[in-house]
């Protein structure tokens, strides 16, 4: 296959010698076509290429015009709008972000020929939108709610302190939950660090008692 002839290149998908009645809006389907069909022959499954299609379709609507238009202020925007109003977190904005910027660098790779076909039809062509400047870099280990990330490492440590100390106070009050608080502590140490040393474990029966 020859460098022109690569799966959802421009000649491959636009049909010559036809007068569209809309060329911007067929230009723009042959563009979606033709990503799809560089898509597939990267073996990317069906769930995968739907979704990117829906987002550029959505990117489009927002902002109204066509992608050799598109600009960086334009996802700046739409980063705003995803923000803001739609209060996403990051990891799925990044997430867009990075359809989009797919879509982007597919349409100016010069082997696909549509910066090309853009400046034959239009007298313009698509350039580059997604920069590091106006993306969502990727900062944290973990961008999930705060309530359901994993314990950091004092952070468990203090619960685990707080397990022990309910032991203490149970023993302390010699009330009947003692042994009870003891069980929590001792698998909860299991779960979150392991298991405990047979040193404290002793320590914790010694206090209490048989």
């Amino acid at each position: 296959m020859g460098r022109g002839d690569l799966a959802g290149a421009a000649h491959l998908e636009l049909v010559p010698g036809v007068v569209q009645l809309r060329p911007e809006d067929a230009m723009v389907e042959a563009m979606l076509s033709g990503w799809r069909a560089q898509q597939a022959a990267r073996g990317l499954a069906e769930d995968t290429m739907a979704p990117r299609e829906r987002l550029v379709r959505r990117f489009l609507a927002l902002t109204n015009e066509y992608p050799w238009s598109w600009g960086p202020a334009h996802v700046e925007e739409w980063t705003q709008s995803l923000t803001g109003e739609q209060q996403l977190a990051p990891s799925t904005i990044r997430g867009y972000q990075t359809d989009l910027r797919l879509f982007s660098e597919y349409l100016c790779d010069a082997r696909y020929g549509w910066a090309a076909a853009c400046e034959q039809s239009f007298g313009t062509h698509p350039t580059p939108i997604c920069h590091e400047w106006n993306t969502i870099a990727h900062l944290n280990d973990y961008e999930g709610s705060p309530e359901a990330r994993p314990l950091r490492r004092a952070e468990l440590q203090r619960f685990l302190d707080y397990a022990d100390e309910q032991v203490d106070r149970a023993v302390a009050a010699k009330r009947k939950g003692a042994l009870a608080a003891y069980r929590d502590a001792t698998v909860q140490s299991h779960l979150r660090l392991g298991a405990a040393t047979d040193r404290d474990g002793q320590a914790r029966s010694d206090r209490l008692g048989p």
